[in-house]
């Protein structure tokens, strides 16, 4: 998660992007979705797995990466660049307030 703005945009972390390997295929909801917080919003397959994708806020789906759906590997290869996800704009910013970035979920203990 990042902080983009007022809204939040969504994409893996190294971890299940090192589980997975090259993703292959993504499934995400189209612009204008309302999504609910801690809810699955969409898939990413890669040849030995799926990873469900669950929404960190509520809120409505403003933006979804382009890149992500035609090059499906930026996502696991790229997770803090290019393979973002989606852009959510939060129903009630003050969710966000207990949201990780990346520096933050990377420097939890794996486990």
């Amino acid at each position: 998660m990042e902080r983009d703005g007022g809204n939040v945009r969504v994409g893996l972390t190294h971890v299940p992007g090192s589980y997975l390997g090259d993703a292959v295929h993504v499934e995400l909801p189209a612009p204008l979705t309302e999504v609910a917080a801690m809810e699955p919003v969409g898939l990413v397959e890669s040849s030995s797995a799926v990873c469900e994708v669950t929404s960190p806020v509520s809120g409505i789906v403003v933006e979804v990466n382009p890149a992500a759906e035609s090059s499906p590997e930026t996502i696991t290869a790229d997770p803090y660049g290019e393979g973002w996800l989606m852009t959510i704009r939060p129903a009630d910013p003050s969710e966000m307030a207990s949201l990780f970035d990346c520096e933050e979920y990377d420097s939890l203990p794996e486990g």
